[in-house]
């Protein structure tokens, strides 16, 4: 029999036989869960290479690579890495959920046939008769047939701090930890049926990230994909009817130069580049915030903190560090002991108090008092004799010898100058107030304002001339409170200068836990949760169902306590209902589905496992001050986003309106896709890179995709008409015949190249104003590279560009100088115009604003 065994209550349980145990393990009723994932690497692999984006992209490689043009068919690799980008974020976001366990696999006690025998966590069949003692994290929910002082730590499942005293017949659940003493339970539920196993499987459930940014991305590409396959079909006949329809085109194989002048059309509408950059930008964040500390699992959550304006916090491992410190002594009746002038009276006090504390295992409050004491200098002293705290009568007692003064026990009757020894308690006010004599209200009603306060409150008591019996220890009736210790829970250093930081930047922030609202609501006022006025704090009890009405009672509450895990859920969903952005922190299994349902969950780094696995953000070093700079990355990456988007969306309207431009007027494509590829690297996709890494602190606005829309209307508009328009009248001004000479085509298509590089550099300097900086060196580096590149014989070659020389040089000099003015009206007229209509949609003066 187990040691437990001779100082449990008798318990008349031998256990399960071998052939029961057999027959659950057949029946499968044992304590394992099956490892398994929400998606497969095949499923993975075949969301991100079966998209429309991909089709289509790959549809128009295939048809230039058909015509033997491969130079035309590098717009493809863009598949490649835009896949791999997808693929590589998705798995390891599942190998991070296939990680996720809550329990720790160690081995466990069972009785057995009358006999206690050693299983693996696996081995615990459901009705087994365990064993859970100190130390040891419960593997599987029981209820408590026997027990001896048992308490357990359910902070990680429930979010209540303290530890919660185990009786028989009370429940214990799997995931919870047993701080102190030891207890034989039966078994009730196992494996995926355990508390922590349903947390898991919620907490398993794949949930992937979408972005502000990249919603407006996805509605871009949306729309185009849609007007791309009937665009290229309409371009390709268009095309073959500029060279003299299918037979011709067929036998002189000129349809190869239709297919790769409708693909020119359909690649620059896909801004392609941008979904490359936004991965990119988002993992180049990523790695910046690791250097700090932060770990980004998700790489879109990056900007999602940039537009939240609700933080939910959780109060443990949050704004405290989960310890417990050694505030003061009050003496009763008398001044805050600090341990420096104190009086003989108080240090005879404070040196009793470190002796009491100063046990073989001192539970969490008696290292707090050891280290707060110790640093004033106090060393053990000498004890007689010493009765442990025990969570079951609440209190300890140590036996000293009788102070030097009696001041100590001047309200005792019984006190006399000869008492050899005197007799010091420390416990609960309340437990040890109800045991002596006397009225003690007003001690005790001090003791409840404190621990209103936000502080753990504990009694000192003493009694002269009288010892205690070890083996059964009572409170001596005549004992005289002394002093209240006050302890509390470690507040983060870094905790209340975040907080202000969030309430400067105009985010609503709340603390949500699962500890009394009241204690919550002090601590909160500590840290200036809500600046110069007062935390309002309630009690998740009184919080009804319904999400809606949740929303309006929260939005004049900033403190809940008392809060189980489905609750913190449903006050995420309650948020969302009133249409906040919300962020989450946590580090207990109770948190991790708070943590999933909010739009970025953060979880610090002694999180638990299942914590840190949901959450798209886990601070590694666990300082909450981190989260300002993962705002500020978030800000850089929404503003310069939203900065280069307008770029690559110009060539979306100017290559849409092109492609329409030459099938309504029946003319040969103006330039080639290597064109395309050419100038939109050098004005579009690399300065764009660059760009997107720069400093921008700029607090996000809602409308991203509204903004991009109206920036880049202007310049496609501007590029479209000057292309169109060299395109129509040119060849009848220089007497080219574009259908039937493939000469005067190139000739049209490199003067076409050189507008459309020229254009290109015009958007770019409006993308990167102002030009007084380094911005404007960037402008100046590109356009002058794109030159250089046309006299460079590899390039001119490879890419079909051509300087302007002999009777070039007039007409493209002609058609540059029309295409700035009309850049120029289009910046003026375009944005007026767009504001009228929308003026008149909404039925009032483009002045008016509304009233706002």
């Amino acid at each position: 029999m187990h040691a437990y065994a001779s100082v449990m209550p008798h318990v008349d349980e031998t256990g399960l036989a071998a052939d029961e145990v057999a027959a659950r393990v057949a029946a499968g009723a044992v304590n394992k869960v099956k490892d398994s994932t929400s998606r497969s690497v095949k499923d993975i692999v075949r969301a991100n290479v079966f998209t429309l984006f991909n089709g289509i992209i790959l549809a128009a490689m295939i048809l230039v690579l058909a015509t033997g043009s491969w130079r035309d068919a590098v717009f493809g690799f863009v598949i490649i890495i835009n896949t791999g980008i997808g693929i590589v974020t998705e798995l390891k976001a599942k190998r991070t959920l296939d990680r996720l366990s809550i329990l720790v696999a160690s081995d466990y006690l069972v009785r057995r046939d009358g006999r206690d025998v050693t299983v693996p966590h696996d081995g615990i069949v459901m009705d087994d008769l365990l064993w859970v003692r100190a130390g040891e994290q419960v593997p599987a929910d029981a209820e408590i047939v026997g027990s001896w002082g048992l308490e357990a730590d359910e902070s990680m499942l429930t979010g209540e701090s303290r530890t919660v005293r185990k009786r028989e017949g009370d429940d214990v659940y799997s995931g919870s930890t047993i701080v102190s003493g030891a207890a034989l339970a039966r078994v009730t539920a196992v494996g995926a049926h355990s508390y922590a196993a349903t947390l898991t499987a919620k907490a398993k459930v794949y949930k992937k990230t979408v972005s502000d940014l990249n919603k407006g991305i996805n509605t871009i590409l949306k729309v185009m994909t849609f007007l791309v396959v009937p665009l290229c079909v309409l371009l390709i006949i268009s095309q073959i009817h500029t060279v003299g329809g299918w037979s011709v085109a067929l036998a002189t194989g000129q349809w190869r130069q239709a297919v790769v002048s409708a693909v020119a059309g359909v690649v620059g509408m896909i801004p392609e580049g941008l979904v490359l950059l936004t991965s990119l930008n988002f993992a180049v964040a990523a790695m910046r915030l690791a250097r700090h500390e932060t770990l980004v699992q998700e790489l879109e959550s990056v900007e999602t903190l940039a537009r939240v304006d609700c933080l939910n916090l959780d109060k443990t491992g949050t704004i405290t560090d989960g310890g417990i410190a050694f505030d003061r002594v009050v003496m009763l009746g008398g001044d805050d002991a600090n341990g420096g002038d104190a009086s003989v009276q108080e240090r005879e006090t404070m040196q009793a108090l470190y002796d009491l504390a100063d046990e073989a295992q001192p539970n969490a409050t008696g290292r707090a008092v050891l280290d707060g004491l110790g640093e004033r200098g106090y060393a053990p002293g000498e004890v007689v004799s010493r009765v442990p705290f025990s969570s079951a009568r609440k209190w300890s007692a140590v036996v000293k010898p009788a102070p030097s003064r009696r001041d100590v026990a001047a309200a005792s009757d019984d006190a006399s100058a000869g008492d050899a020894v005197g007799t010091w308690y420390l416990g609960a006010p309340e437990v040890l107030l109800a045991a002596i004599g006397g009225d003690h209200a007003a001690v005790l009603a001090q003791a409840n304002a404190h621990a209103a306060d936000g502080g753990r409150v504990l009694l000192v008591a003493y009694a002269p001339g009288v010892g205690v019996d070890a083996d059964d220890p009572a409170l001596d009736a005549s004992a005289t409170p002394v002093a209240l210790v006050l302890c509390a829970e470690r507040i983060r250093s870094d905790a209340a200068a975040t907080l202000a930081w969030f309430r400067e930047q105009g985010v609503r922030c709340r603390v949500i836990s699962g500890d009394n609202p009241v204690t919550v609501t002090a601590i909160a006022r500590k840290v200036r949760l809500t600046g110069d006025r007062d935390p309002v704090g309630m009690d998740a009890r009184e919080l009804p169902d319904d999400p809606a009405e949740i929303g309006r009672i929260l939005e004049d509450v900033d403190v809940i306590g008392r809060v189980l895990p489905d609750q913190k859920k449903l006050i995420v969903d309650a948020l969302h209902v009133r249409g906040y952005t919300v962020a989450m922190t946590g580090d207990g299994v109770n948190d991790a589905l708070a943590l999933k349902e909010a739009d970025l969950g953060i979880a610090m780094g002694n999180a638990a496992p299942a914590t840190k696995a949901v959450a798209q953000v886990v601070l590694v070093d666990s300082k909450f001050s981190h989260l300002p700079d993962v705002v500020a990355r978030g800000r850089q990456v929404m503003a310069n986003m939203e900065r280069v988007a307008g770029l690559f969306l110009v060539k979306t309207v100017y290559s849409a309106l092109i492609s329409l431009g030459v099938v309504l007027t029946a003319i040969p494509y103006p330039y080639l896709p290597r064109h395309i590829t050419y100038i939109g690297a050098l004005t579009i996709g690399m300065p764009a890179f660059i760009l997107a890494l720069a400093p921008n602190t700029r607090r996000y606005i809602p409308g991203f995709l509204g903004r991009v829309v109206r920036f880049a209307l202007p310049g496609g508009i501007a590029t479209a008409l000057s292309v169109l328009f060299a395109a129509w009248f040119l060849p009848s001004v220089m007497g080219w015949d574009v259908a039937g000479s493939s000469a005067d085509l190139a000739s049209l298509r490199a003067t076409e190249a050189i507008i459309l590089f020229v254009m290109g550099v015009f958007v770019l300097a409006r993308v990167a104003r102002p030009l007084n900086s380094w911005r404007g060196v960037l402008v100046a580096v590109f356009a002058a590279a794109g030159v250089i590149g046309m006299f460079i014989p590899f390039v001119a070659r490879f890419f079909a560009l051509v300087v302007p020389t002999g009777a070039l040089v007039a007409p493209t000099l002609s058609a540059l100088a029309g295409a700035v003015v009309v850049f120029v009206i289009c910046l003026a007229v375009v944005p007026w115009a767009s504001r009228t209509a929308v003026a008149g949609l909404l039925g009032r003066a483009p002045g008016d604003r509304g009233g706002r």
